[in-house]
């Protein structure tokens, strides 16, 4: 370990505001998903917002003495309940996750702002051939169940991809994907009804 690193004080330091403020917009995302003003203590206490919870808590101590224990705890849950997110800590504000399940994320995958997961999707990397890498996701995309994205290709923004979906081409922003082989629709607004919307 690099000691000058370990002689800085922010090293040390849970970063409190990152996480909070990650976290926070994460509870609103679901509240107005689920068209409330505040989740119920049930919800609060599902697997779900638990793991998301300790997500935001090991991404945002990346870099500190805090990620030694977060990350761990995190992948521990994740092998406890097949909410995979450990690999990966490129998810901006607004995740939500649809129903605890099998979820995995390949490490270099890159996500936007305000995602939709559910049980059953893997995204993953392609590891030969002019697609070999991993996906980068945009803004607002809700993935439905079973569905799979693998190698490096863009997924713009306002996209749903439709339940059962297998998707390894590039998707333009604004389309539903539905399918296997996928097909591509355009639709303006084509998230509308499936994300919550968190005025900023």
């Amino acid at each position: 370990m690099n000691l000058k690193k370990i002689f800085q004080p922010q090293f040390w330091l849970f970063p409190y505001s990152t996480y909070k403020a990650l976290f926070q917009y994460d509870l609103k995302f679901n509240a107005s998903f689920r068209g409330v003003e505040v989740l119920s203590s049930n919800v609060m206490n599902s697997y779900e917002i638990k793991c998301l919870k300790l997500y935001r808590k090991a991404q945002s101590s990346k870099g500190t003495i805090w990620e030694r224990y977060y990350y761990p705890k995190l992948k521990r849950f994740g092998l406890r309940t097949g909410i995979n997110l450990w690999q990966n800590m490129h998810i901006g504000k607004g995740l939500i996750i649809g129903h605890s399940g099998t979820i995995i994320l390949n490490g270099d995958a890159k996500f936007g702002n305000n995602i939709f997961l559910t049980h059953g999707v893997t995204i993953g990397r392609d590891v030969r051939g002019k697609r070999k890498g991993a996906p980068t996701i945009g803004n607002n995309v809700c993935i439905r169940t079973n569905s799979t994205i693998v190698g490096k290709i863009n997924i713009g923004d306002d996209v749903l991809i439709a339940p059962n979906t297998f998707v390894n081409f590039d998707v333009p922003s604004h389309s539903i994907v539905i399918g296997n082989p996928a097909t591509i629709h355009h639709r303006d607004h084509a998230t509308e009804g499936h994300l919550g919307n968190v005025n900023n």
